[in-house]
Parts: structure tokens; C-alpha cells; sequence
């Protein structure tokens, strides 16, 4: 779940935010000493929307991608193709515990082949025995012969004992097939050596896993334990994803319900469909999709296989942390009264405001009265005073961006 009072990835964020307002606003500055001419209504300033300057739009523009829980580790397992698979004894999605029964073999099949292999090595220790017989009967028959005979006898003895070394090996090489035959009989379950949930059982030889993705694996089990997302990016949005990218994890049931993480991996390589883009709106059509993958700094309240959206943390959270309307300190003048120069109609005034609390870590004031998101205002310099005319800054950038003002408002 979210910490609060600590520094987060999404504080680091904000003050990224903090400095590229302050950027604008110095831009915005150099603009107006730049622009200010003398006319019929006097001088002219620039100023810019308070929902601009605080942030408070920027999750409307903050691209949101589909995700699936799952298990950082997965283990599977192959059937031995020379044997036939009986039966599948678990299915998908079922949870399953290490040293449980997963499938069992058709030991029909092994109980032929050991039949077969112990009769082939009764028919070589019959062998291998009449070789014996052979080998003592020419020995007692070169005893009796003549001196002239001897090496003939010899002869014989030692071609009968280089077969009856091939029998003991053959009888060798036979007791190992059927040790291992009795061994696949003993063996014709196989088990599990994880505890987790079976994500896919292909039985057909080939088999599409509902994260999108093609794997050949006979049965795949992700781990229970520690989870992440993997989210998934088309190629249109993909640049805005990077490794060491923080971001926040929503539940789809109660958007309030958030988990924080990084991006540890963003897997060009790994081209798919993506199941989750039209729940989001965000599929780009027939584009390239591709995973990222998301670590989670906690996983509590989180399930394997569960559906969820990410969006990259840019410290939208931290501001909805602060109650109301917060402001950059510098926009204030605290001289005497409280007051910012605002837009009033098309002329800068002095604007009185009420402040609450202080953020000093982000330099920024709570304005409890006298502003709204919807107001203009400038940034405060020396050469201002009231009845200056404003220009809208977002007129001004589109006219140079050919964008849409009010897009940029």
C-alpha cells in the first residue's frame, strides 16, 4: 500500500514537475520583459492557469496500460516423448503444492517393454551358459589330445571365452533397460517441484498462455510467493516506458486501492497480442504490442492472475495527497498581505489569498481561500502592477507549437 511521510519515486517526480514549472515560469518571464510594449492600454503580461502550474490536470494526460499479476518464476515440465501420457491430473488455474501428482504415464505400455527385456535376458544368460559348457567341455578335450592338437584346442577355448565376454556384456547392457523400465514404472507419476498455479497444459503440442504469449511447454506453473505485473505497451506508447520508470499499480475493482513499483524490464524482443488493450482503450490498433514487466515494492491485498492497470508515477499521487490547492511559494508575495497578481478580466490585480500549511520539502503553500484551478496568474516580478493587460501564456505557446490552446490549458 501507499507510505506516506517518506521519499518516494513519486516525491522525486513532483519535484521534477516543481522544476520544469519553475522553468516555465522563468520562460513566461523572459517573454514578457521581452514583449512588454507601451500601448493605448498599457503594458502587457503574461500569465498561466493554476491547474497548469500545480499539476492538477497532468493525470488527464498520464497514459494508463493494462497488467496481469504474476510470478517472477515459473518451472515446467516435458513428457518423455518415447512414452505415452495416461492421464493430466490437475487443470489450469489450479493451485497446486510441491510433490503433487501432476500426470501419470501409461504404464501399460511399460509392463510390455519389461516383459520383452526379461525374457531377451533369460535368452542370453541361457547363452552366456552354453558358452561355459562349451568352454569347460574343450577344456577337458585338450587334456586328452595329442601335443601337435594343443594349439587347436587353445584356439577354440579363446574364441568360446571372447563370446562369452560379449554375453556378459550384452546381459550388462539388458539389466540396465530393464532397471530403468522398472524405474519409469515405479516413476509413472510425475510430480511437481514447486508449489504455485498451473498457468498453461498444452497437450496439442503447441498452446497460447493468457498472457498472449506461445509456449510449448506440457504444464507451466508460475511460483507463489512474491509477485509482479507484466503490463503491456503498444509501439505508439512504448517510449514512454523505460526501465527504472516508477509507477503505480491500480486495482480495477476500487481505483483508490494502489501498489507502487518499478519497471525492470520493457521486452522488445517479445512481440504479441494484447489481450488487455481494449479493457483501456489504448491498443493502437493493429500495432506491435510488447510486455514490460513491473517489480513491486509490496504485494499485499494481491492476487496471481489478477487484473490490474498501471500508469507512470510522475508524482499525481503526492499532489492528491495534499488537501486543496497547493501552490510553488514564489508565486506569492508575503511582503504584508498574502496575494498573488492575478488576471481579472483582462487586467492584472493584486489577489489576496488565505495560506495553510507549508511543504517545505517541495516548496509549496496551501491556499485555503482567494484562488481556484481555474484562475490566471503571472509570475511575480518587480515591474508588475495593477492594470497591466494579461495575455494567456497558452495562446501564446500554441501560436508558436501550432497546438491547441486549450489542450495546453
Amino acid at each position: 500500500m501507499e507510505q506516506k511521510g517518506v521519499w518516494t519515486p513519486g516525491k522525486a517526480a513532483a519535484l521534477i514537475i516543481l522544476a520544469a514549472c519553475v522553468c516555465i515560469a522563468g520562460f513566461f518571464g523572459y517573454r514578457h520583459l521581452r514583449n512588454v510594449s507601451v500601448t493605448d492600454d498599457g503594458e502587457e503580461v503574461y500569465v498561466t492557469s493554476v491547474a497548469y502550474l500545480t499539476g492538477a490536470n497532468i493525470s488527464g494526460a498520464i497514459n494508463k496500460f493494462g497488467g496481469v499479476v504474476e510470478s517472477p518464476e515459473t518451472w515446467s515440465v516435458d513428457p518423455n516423448s518415447e512414452y505415452k501420457v495416461a492421464a493430466v491430473l490437475v487443470s489450469v488455474g489450479q493451485e497446486v503444492s510441491e510433490g503433487q501428482a501432476l500426470f501419470t504415464y501409461d504404464v501399460n505400455a511399460f509392463q510390455d517393454q519389461l516383459a520383452k527385456a526379461q525374457i531377451e535376458l533369460e535368452r542370453l544368460n541361457a547363452e552366456r551358459n552354453a558358452l561355459d559348457d562349451t568352454i569347460a567341455a574343450l577344456a577337458k578335450q585338450q587334456k586328452k589330445a595329442d601335443k601337435d592338437q594343443q594349439a587347436n584346442f587353445t584356439i577354440q577355448i579363446k574364441q568360446q571365452e571372447l563370446e562369452r565376454k560379449q554375453k556378459e556384456y550384452d546381459i550388462t547392457v539388458k539389466r540396465t533397460e530393464i532397471a530403468k523400465i522398472q524405474d519409469n514404472i515405479n516413476n509413472a507419476t510425475v510430480y511437481s517441484k514447486i508449489s504455485g498455479v498451473v498457468q498453461s497444459i498444452n497437450e496439442s503440442g503447441s498452446s497460447e498462455v493468457p498472457d498472449g504469449t506461445t509456449d510449448n511447454s506440457f504444464i507451466k506453473i508460475m511460483k507463489t510467493g512474491d509477485l509482479r505485473v507484466k503490463g503491456t505497451v503498444n509501439e505508439q506508447t512504448i517510449g514512454q516506458i523505460y526501465e527504472g520508470l516508477p509507477m503505480i499499480v491500480h486495482s480495477r475493482v476500487d481505483e483508490s486501492i494502489t501498489w507502487h513499483g518499478t519497471v525492470t524490464k520493457v521486452d522488445r524482443e517479445n512481440v504479441q497480442s494484447n489481450p488487455y488493450a481494449s479493457m483501456f482503450g489504448n491498443d493502437g490498433g493493429s500495432s506491435s504490442n510488447y510486455p514490460f514487466y513491473v517489480e513491486l515494492s509490496g504485494s499485499e491485498g494481491l492476487m496471481m492472475g489478477q487484473h490490474v492497470y498501471l500508469e507512470p508515477d510522475l508524482g499525481q499521487n503526492d499532489a492528491e495527497a495534499h488537501q486543496g490547492l497547493w501552490l510553488d511559494s514564489y508565486y506569492i508575495d508575503e511582503t504584508a498581505d498574502p496575494f498573488v497578481w492575478a488576471d481579472d478580466g483582462g487586467k492584472l490585480v493584486k489577489k489576496p489569498v488565505t495560506l495553510g500549511e507549508r511543504d517545505e520539502e517541495l516548496g509549496k503553500v496551501q491556499i485555503l481561500e482567494g484562488l481556484t484551478e481555474t484562475d490566471l496568474i503571472a509570475f511575480p516580478e518587480d515591474t508588475l502592477h495593477e492594470g497591466m493587460r494579461t495575455l494567456d501564456s497558452a495562446t501564446m505557446i500554441a501560436e508558436e507549437t501550432d497546438e491547441d490552446p486549450e489542450e495546453i490549458a
